[in-house]
């Protein structure tokens, strides 16, 4: 698959990098990197990603556009946002799986 092809699979299925990537279970910048021929897909997303040509759309898992609830600033007088960010730097394995979590949400300077 080209760098060419993923642009248009990604205009087909009407999904931003970040997304593709979320149905992938791979990283916003490996796809990027698939686009810019900088790395290329091996056999198992290139099925993957004509499995979902395939499947249209709605298979693409889409990011929630709304504006969080609570001001940015204000999130951080919340003492429960402190005790999970200490949990989150003292244990590896739960920042990896914050960090997979956090690829389907939106980033709120980007809404």
């Amino acid at each position: 698959m080209t760098p060419q092809d993923i642009r248009a699979l990604r205009q087909e299925l009407s999904c931003t990098a970040r997304e593709l990537a979320a149905a992938l279970g791979v990283d916003q910048e490996t796809v990027l990197a698939w686009e810019r021929a900088t790395l290329f897909p091996t056999k198992r997303y290139v099925t993957r990603m004509q499995e979902l040509r395939e499947l249209g759309p709605s298979a693409i898992p889409r990011q929630s556009k709304q504006k969080p609830s609570v001001a940015p600033l204000q999130a951080l007088a919340d003492p429960e946002l402190w005790r999970l960010l200490r949990k989150l730097i003292a244990h590896p394995e739960f920042r990896r799986a914050v960090a997979k979590l956090a690829e389907t949400y939106s980033d709120p300077t980007e809404v």
